[in-house]
């Protein structure tokens, strides 16, 4: 035992300068002799208290620490104490994002301190640099990101005590369980458990489950799971619903007195043909002037969400609906969402609607904003109102019905009708479509970006399996409602915000220059070349590339790497404009069933409609912070779910070849995005036993030793499914080779 320790106290306490440093920063206010830190350290031999002492007055010597008294030392508290979010990586280190710097500050794995992903901390910046990149050690956990973590439960055999194994790649340590605290888990459940303290000299924190989620690789348990990992609802409250039931849903002629009567205007929606919530029409009128009238009306939710009630309370803690790959969680209860705000065709509605007469160029000639009722005449499917436009001149008898086989030609005469008819409301749907698509080719003129990246879609069956995928793009007609949404959100946000009064804001900022130019790196690969010299070559150059790379292998890929080059768009009161719209103003205003700033929208619209002053801007800045994290969260939730779906999906096709793109190039592995199904999975560098791989950084390529064989960003591959991991949602792959080139 002690040759043991003169071999330890040989090579040195590790890191002990950071050591001795985070001892002292700790407790900034209190003193420390080398017997207390040597304590602390757990070590009490004579070679390690003589390595502490001569350390500490190495540190007093650089004036990183001061002696206070004979022996006693103390932390140096200066303008090197940062505020930050941590954000870890899979392997433990971390960076944290803070203002006070350029670039993330690294943090190595010793020196996080127990502090968790997206905690917000305090930290200390080092005079030394880690490969170029400013490093730090964190001092102090302001606020912890989340207390609630989803996780494996193993339960010890004598059982006493659990550890639960979080699901998260970013949670580097287990959770304590007392066996008093499982609440009847069964050991390899998946639970939900919470963080209660964090010893000081313990490795892991304590925790207690709250919930037991089920079975892992159970359906439920996993969908389940991933809300929970987020903190998202996936039922409403017993009060909450009660109050929604006991709204009264009565259409009123004293409230239909307060608005603008627009039930005999020709008014439909278009809407995915399997939505149950419709949260906009359009209407559609030809003046005596021969301008065109066109309403944008939008569920008025407002009218039943009063301020100060639970339900509000409710739908504002949530701020928006997630939409997993099974299944809605609605921001608001079904009796409103899909009821009384959900403008289903023959009936009468409460809506909040922005009117716009305009010419044939588009040209606004006027504008008007305020609460109506409306009618809607038909219901259309996307794939409806599409027939209409491929059909045109010919129309089908019955619009908006889902079986369409008879058509009849088009006649088109709406000036002064007394009645609506199939023609009618096919005329508005074309004249509307030819409108749309100028309006859209000025946004391109003015510097839009144009993303119609292709989502991906599964066939379920009954039991939620996945049974086929298929990818939704973007047509005529979803482009069509697209446009005239974005003229509401627009109008609404200008007329506002030219009150320079207080408004929620959609912004969306410039693109980081650093990431346009790894953008341009990658695409070039593919033989593509933007042009980056000023705003407006970049959104054009981006259009452009967009454009050619539809239908090709790299589609996908490229598709997903330039929005992510964009900057991430937010709810603020500070009105920056949006970059990628190409709008001065902007805001959300058209879906107040499913987002919270829609509604915040609408009350502040009404608020300033009434003559009203300006609203406290400071609270509201505070609710759209809230509404962009919650969005964030939801977003997070959505892609979770479909990365899992996508790995039950491979589950079943464990023995095929499939053609895949190499989408991505690490020294650990190479990224595989299958062409058929967008699935991606990675090979690990170990797996590929024909050769010695080496990372080639400069090339974005694995190459290999002896053969010489490339593998590199873009190129076509053929995998094979090594591994499906439901709870870490991992799809693991074999690399096969690559294809054979037929000769021509």
């Amino acid at each position: 035992m002690t040759k043991k320790k003169k071999k330890k106290s040989k090579k040195g306490i590790s890191n002990l300068t950071n050591t001795i440093l985070g001892i002292l920063k700790k407790d900034r206010n209190k003193t420390f002799n080398y017997k207390q830190i040597a304590a602390i350290l757990g070590v009490n031999d004579a070679s390690s208290r003589n390595q502490i002492i001569k350390k500490l007055h190495q540190l007093k010597a650089k004036q990183e620490i001061e002696e206070v008294e004979r022996g006693k030392f103390k932390a140096i508290v200066n303008t090197e104490y940062h505020t930050g979010i941590l954000d870890l990586a899979s392997k433990g280190n971390g960076y944290i994002i803070c203002d006070d710097f350029e670039e993330d500050v690294f943090i190595a794995s010793n020196n996080i301190n127990k502090a968790l992903n997206g905690d917000e901390v305090e930290f200390y910046a080092y005079k030394r640099k880690h490969r170029g990149k400013q490093e730090g050690e964190i001092t102090n956990i302001i606020k912890r990101a989340k207390t609630e973590y989803v996780g494996t439960i193993q339960i010890h055999e004598k059982k006493n005590f659990a550890f639960v194994v979080p699901d998260s790649n970013k949670m580097y340590t287990d959770i304590f369980v007392p066996i008093n605290k499982i609440n009847k888990a069964e050991d390899g459940d998946k639970v939900l458990v919470s963080l209660e303290d964090w010893p000081d000299k313990s490795d892991s924190p304590n925790g207690k489950v709250i919930e037991v989620l089920g079975k892992p690789g159970e359906h439920g348990t996993e969908i389940n799971s991933i809300m929970a990992e987020y903190g998202l609802p996936m039922e409403f409250p017993h009060e909450v619903e009660a109050y929604a039931n006991n709204i009264d849903l009565e259409i009123k002629p004293e409230e239909i007195a307060k608005r603008r009567d627009m039930r005999k205007d020709l008014t439909f929606t278009i809407d995915p043909k399997d939505a149950k919530d419709f949260d906009d029409a359009l209407s559609f009128t030809v003046l005596e002037n021969g301008l065109y009238e066109i309403g944008i009306h939008i569920a008025d939710v407002s009218h039943y969400l009063q301020p100060g009630t639970v339900l509000d309370d409710e739908a504002y803690e949530r701020a928006t609906s997630i939409y997993l790959v099974d299944r809605v969680v609605p921001m608001l209860p079904e009796i409103l969402s899909n009821g009384a705000c959900s403008l289903r065709p023959h009936e009468e509605k409460y809506t909040f609607s922005a009117v716009f007469q305009m010419n044939e160029k588009c040209e606004i000639k006027n504008e008007w904003f305020g609460r109506t009722v409306t009618y809607s005449d038909a219901r259309f499917a996307y794939e409806e109102a599409q027939a209409i436009i491929e059909n045109n001149p010919v129309i089908p008898v019955k619009a908006g019905i889902s079986s369409i086989n008879t058509i009849i030609p088009l006649e088109v005469s709406l000036t002064g009708k007394e009645y609506k008819t199939s023609n009618d409301i096919a005329f508005a749907v074309l004249k509307m479509n030819e409108l749309a698509k100028k309006m859209r080719s000025q946004r391109m003129r003015e510097g839009a970006i144009s993303f119609d990246k292709v989502e991906v879609k599964f066939n379920l069956d009954e039991e939620a399996n996945p049974v086929g995928v298929f990818f939704k793009t973007s047509k005529d007609a979803n482009k069509l409602i697209e446009e005239f949404m974005l003229l509401a959100n627009r109008k609404v946000s200008e007329f506002v915000g030219k009150q320079k009064k207080t408004f929620v804001y959609r912004v969306h900022d410039e693109p980081d220059e650093s990431k346009l130019a790894q953008l341009q790196t990658v695409v070039g690969r593919f033989g593509h070349k933007l042009n980056f010299k000023d705003k407006g070559s970049i959104a054009s150059s981006l259009n452009n590339l967009l454009k050619d790379v539809v239908g090709k292998k790299e589609q996908n890929l490229v598709d997903t790497l330039t929005i992510r080059t964009m900057s991430k768009a937010e709810y603020t009161t500070h009105n920056i404009g949006h970059y990628g719209l190409a709008f001065e103003y902007y805001s959300h205003f058209t879906s107040p069933i499913r987002r919270y700033p829609d509604v915040m929208a609408h009350r502040l619209l009404q608020q300033y409609l009434d003559g009203e002053k300006s609203a406290n801007q400071e609270i509201y800045e505070d609710r759209c912070k809230h509404s962009s994290n919650m969005e964030y969260l939801a977003t997070k939730a959505e892609r979770d779910s479909i990365k899992y779906m996508q790995i039950r999906f491979m589950q079943d096709h464990q023995d095929e070849d499939f053609l895949g793109v190499i989408s991505g190039v690490t020294d650990w592995g190479i990224y595989v995005e299958i062409i058929s199904n967008k699935c991606e999975g990675m090979v690990s560098v170990r797996d590929m036993k024909d050769d010695h791989y080496q990372f080639d950084q400069d090339q974005y390529a694995m190459v290999g030793k002896n053969s010489g064989v490339v593998y590199q960003l873009g190129d076509e591959v053929i995998v094979k499914v090594k591994n499906t991991d439901l709870t870490k949602k991992h799809l693991d792959f074999y690399m096969v080779g690559k294809p054979e080139v037929e000769n021509e």
